[in-house]
């Protein structure tokens, strides 16, 4: 994990070949296959998506040596990770914003989220930003490596194809309002201790800690998705931030609650300051995962049981 993290920081996404993508391309050949406007049609995907993508890797796992392994957790996890990438998209919106071009940053915004930035002046998108990155912290960087700590190789790519799937069809639209349950929902269980890891590192390592602590109390539960509440109420207090409200996506507005109400509204300028916190987030759930990964693997070969000597007899 810890070559893998160093790849992601040295080289970002790969620009081509992205093993999520391919993967996005064949979950989207078979949606057109077993799509059915049934949750059950929705289960079968969403397990077939999965399997496909655990079971390879698990096997594959199994036939290598320790080098191998060490190689295939290192690929799984940069093509796991995402931290880099959205550090850089997001400095990219942030840097036109300040040039004073609006537009160039609403053509940008969609690479980070799906919100609609027509209707977006420079705070709003600078808002919509820095909701992304406190979102992403957990969903592409901490969440891989807790999985990746938890189960190697087959728990970073299956974490990610879990995440990838909520990004494709895991949407409240009358196409995926019952196709889409079931991989919203295990993208909700998959992400559950990434996000709440991820919280108490950004109360950890924050600017203002105490402000993260009460903001992921006071409005944490607050957010319809159970995992991006307590990780951009943490952002929110820790920046000095107040994020929610209403937002539009594809057309539809919602009404969001606000996070930490007593912060200040999103600037331009805010966007390198989360991404900065996002950095910081990374590197101590990196050592959070490997220090873990190391406790439970010495622990388990204390509990290996031990070869008798040859002609030994119980």
């Amino acid at each position: 994990m810890l070559l893998g993290h160093l790849a992601d920081r040295l080289f970002g996404d790969p620009r081509r070949g992205h093993p999520v993508a391919g993967f996005g391309r064949a979950a989207g050949a078979l949606e057109n296959v077993l799509w059915r406007d049934r949750r059950a049609a929705g289960v079968a995907f969403t397990a077939l998506c999965v399997a496909g993508t655990v079971v390879p890797v698990a096997l594959v796992e199994r036939r290598l040596g320790p080098s191998g392994r060490t190689v295939l957790t290192a690929a799984a996890c940069w093509a796991a990770l995402g931290g880099t990438t959205l550090g850089r998209e997001a400095l990219r919106v942030g840097a036109a914003l300040e040039a004073g071009d609006p537009e160039g940053a609403r053509e940008l915004l969609p690479r980070l989220c799906g919100r609609d930035p027509a209707a977006l002046d420079a705070d709003g998108i600078a808002r919509a930003v820095v909701e992304s990155v406190a979102e992403n912290t957990s969903d592409a960087v901490v969440g891989a490596l807790v999985w990746g700590a938890v189960a190697g190789a087959p728990g970073l790519m299956g974490f990610r194809a879990v995440n990838t799937l909520d990004a494709m069809v895991g949407h409240r639209s009358p196409r995926y309002a019952r196709f889409g349950w079931a991989s919203a929902r295990s993208d909700d269980l998959a992400g559950l201790p990434g996000s709440r890891l991820t919280a108490l590192l950004v109360a950890a390592v924050g600017p203002d800690r105490r402000g993260a602590r009460r903001a992921r109390r006071a409005d944490g539960g607050r957010h319809p998705s159970p995992n991006a509440g307590p990780v951009e109420a943490a952002f929110a207090g820790a920046l000095g931030l107040r994020l929610g409200g209403t937002l539009s996506y594809g057309g539809r507005v919602e009404h969001r609650p606000v996070l930490n109400p007593a912060g200040r509204a999103p600037e331009p300028g805010d966007i390198a300051r989360a991404v900065r916190l996002s950095h910081r987030v990374g590197v101590a759930a990196l050592a959070v995962a490997t220090a873990g990964a190391l406790v439970a693997g010495a622990a388990g070969v204390r509990r290996a049981p031990r070869t008798p000597p040859r002609g030994h007899r119980s």
